[in-house]
């Protein structure tokens, strides 16, 4: 999972604890391996002003324990690519770029969420792909060839997408499903696997 600072933190602890639940090792990458700084992304309600995108307020911090430049991806069954405003300035890291080229070019479950999707479309990845996310990005899949869908959850062959947080109930079992399917077809070694 890669995180950088301003990674939404609903977007990015719900996965690592849901995929820690099934045995799965979430494994945090960064630029470098360190302490990032999450947010918190709101529309906050019964405002007296309304606000027409999220509000950005500090959240809780998240420790990366490996550098991008120190992954192999193919020790890794998934990614799971996380929203915030992380993904604005991560998308120009080469090193996590071809991390993430790995991942589709070799068919393996790819999970993203609001904003990770700027990841999947600098990588190259979403030409002629299905997806959703938060509507403010749906630039971000038509832009680079893929096809956007205002749905909570999309499913195509190995990347499944939602548009928030709000719809991680529709994303995590058929990517758990991916995952488990990976694991079966000898990807993942171990008892616990990396995700």
């Amino acid at each position: 999972m890669p995180i950088g600072d301003g990674t939404e933190m609903m977007d990015t602890l719900y996965p690592i604890f849901r995929l820690s639940e099934e045995r799965f090792e979430v494994v945090v990458a960064g630029p470098e391996a360190r302490t990032y700084h999450g947010v918190m992304h709101e529309i906050p309600p019964q405002e007296n002003v309304p606000w027409d995108i999220t509000r950005e307020q500090p959240s809780y911090h998240i420790r990366a324990t490996e550098a991008f430049s120190d992954v192999n991806p193919a020790d890794y069954d998934g990614l799971f690519l996380s929203g915030g405003r992380a993904p604005e300035y991560l998308r120009y890291d080469e090193d996590l770029l071809g991390i993430i080229r790995h991942f589709f070019e070799h068919n393996k479950p790819v999970a993203m969420v609001c904003h990770g999707v700027e990841l999947a479309a600098a990588a190259g990845c979403l030409q002629g792909r299905k997806a959703t996310t938060v509507a403010k990005c749906a630039l971000d899949i038509t832009q680079f060839g893929g096809t956007y869908a205002d749905d909570p959850f999309v499913s195509d062959g190995n990347l499944v997408s939602c548009r928030t947080w709000h719809d991680y109930a529709l994303l995590f079992k058929p990517f758990l499903k991916l995952l488990q399917k990976t694991q079966v077809m000898g990807n993942g070694a171990s008892e616990q696997v990396h995700a």
